[in-house]
């Protein structure tokens, strides 16, 4: 089972954009030919790499042959597609419907096809089986390395051809990231470690938190702004977040969820929106807060994570927005809501789930699922009796009816299920 912690996607959308150019094509080839996945697709077949002529100074034809020589070293089904990614394009901005609909119009098959990431200089890559070559770890592993950090865009994709040939992005990819994940500890005024976590005094994290936090995100905000001159979304919960919170263990991620709260306080202290908005993200800010002083494990710091992005979402005013996934939060947000029924159980549910989840279900595999203990043995979290666990009677939102998880944990629901 893959534990890669896969950003939401947008797969249906692109899904339809197939379906949609297969009924231009019956219709009018010339019009389907010219579209802009299906450009790509052709200009894949010709030769492994394609750059998008507004890229052609990050990447000359110079360097443009040295990648596919070395593409055709590896003999894998390495291809290569730059195009620039902007919120509203063809793609909406989105890595994966770029490679979806690419691979759509290629054929399908085993494939794997690295493009630009959510930032210029970042690179991402899918694979067709998934994980086959751990592609995604392999481009993740690129930005995190710091002898590549400010090297040229061919240098990177070379090196994320490198660790595909190699077949060990997952290990590079934690070993890029062990910085993030490391043990949760500050040093005291003796020197000796101190444990992080609910018992270290909040005020501390309230004045010194966010001028590090601030100082912190405005270098990355700004090394990745670099190339294509923007500034990323706010409010949005960076993808990394959830890639280093799925590879921390119970500290780390303690350390993780505290961070974030701080963030979500600033965000939201700083908010011009609507004061309904502002006065939502206050209470999952509040929530947040309540839950991490009181947490007890995993489950619960994923339920921090939960209560963050209810409030960003707030913050961000964005219809409709879905929760994070329902069998596993620290996947990240669901890509959309889908029918699902318990093993052993009549009722079907519709829950909100990731990309990776979803693609388990429909091949007839089990999800990967958040494992939470009961009478000792591990389950998942779903199976513990709602009445014991806000969790499982919530699905992290996924199964909430008219009001918030921010309003569950306000009235009391999480702190009565403490023993």
């Amino acid at each position: 089972m893959s534990t890669d912690p896969r950003r939401p996607v947008r797969t249906a959308l692109a899904l339809t954009a197939s379906s949609l150019a297969l009924l231009l094509c019956a219709a009018s080839p010339g019009a389907a030919a010219e579209s802009p996945g299906q450009k790509i697709a052709n200009a894949l077949r010709a030769s492994p790499v394609y750059v998008d002529p507004s890229l052609a100074t990050a990447v000359d034809p110079a360097q443009q042959r040295k990648l596919v020589d070395r593409i055709r070293q590896t003999r894998l089904p390495i291809r290569v597609a730059l195009v620039p990614l902007v919120e509203g394009d063809s793609w909406d901005g989105d890595p994966q419907q770029l490679a979806e609909v690419v691979h759509d119009r290629m054929g399908g098959g085993p494939a794997i096809l690295i493009t630009l990431g959510t930032y210029r200089d970042d690179i991402a890559a899918e694979e067709w089986p998934d994980d086959a070559h751990q592609a995604w770890h392999a481009a993740a592993a690129v930005s995190f390395q710091d002898d590549v950090k400010d090297a040229g865009l061919p240098r990177r994709i070379a090196r994320a051809i490198e660790i595909i040939e190699a077949g060990n992005g997952d290990a590079e990819y934690k070993k890029a990231t062990a910085d993030l994940n490391g043990p949760a500890t500050h040093a005291s005024p003796t020197g000796k470690p101190k444990p992080s976590g609910s018992a270290f005094p909040r005020f501390l994290a309230f004045a010194l938190g966010p001028l590090l936090l601030l100082a912190a995100a405005g270098m990355l905000l700004r090394r990745r702004a670099r190339l294509r001159g923007e500034v990323a979304t706010p409010f949005a919960l960076p993808r990394s977040v959830f890639a280093a919170a799925r590879s921390a263990d119970e500290a780390g991620l303690r350390e993780r969820a505290t961070e974030e709260v701080v963030r979500l306080g600033e965000e939201t202290r700083a908010a011009d929106g609507s004061p309904a908005a502002v006065e939502r993200a206050l209470d999952a800010y509040a929530a947040a807060g309540t839950v991490l002083d009181h947490a007890r494990g995993i489950p619960d710091l994923a339920g921090v994570f939960a209560l963050i992005a209810e409030g960003r979402a707030a913050l961000s005013g964005a219809p409709g927005a879905l929760p994070l996934c329902f069998f596993h939060p620290l996947h990240g947000p669901a890509a959309r809501r889908l029918p699902w029924r318990p093993l052993g159980r009549r009722e079907q549910l519709r829950v909100a789930a990731c990309e990776t989840c979803i693609r388990a279900i429909r091949t007839r595999r089990a999800p990967e699922v958040l494992i939470d203990r009961r009478d000792g043995r591990p389950v998942p979290y779903f199976e513990v009796p709602a009445e014991e666990s806000l969790w499982a009677a919530t699905g992290y939102g996924s199964l909430l009816g008219g009001d918030s998880l921010a309003t569950r944990v306000q009235r009391g629901d999480f702190t009565r299920t403490l023993t």
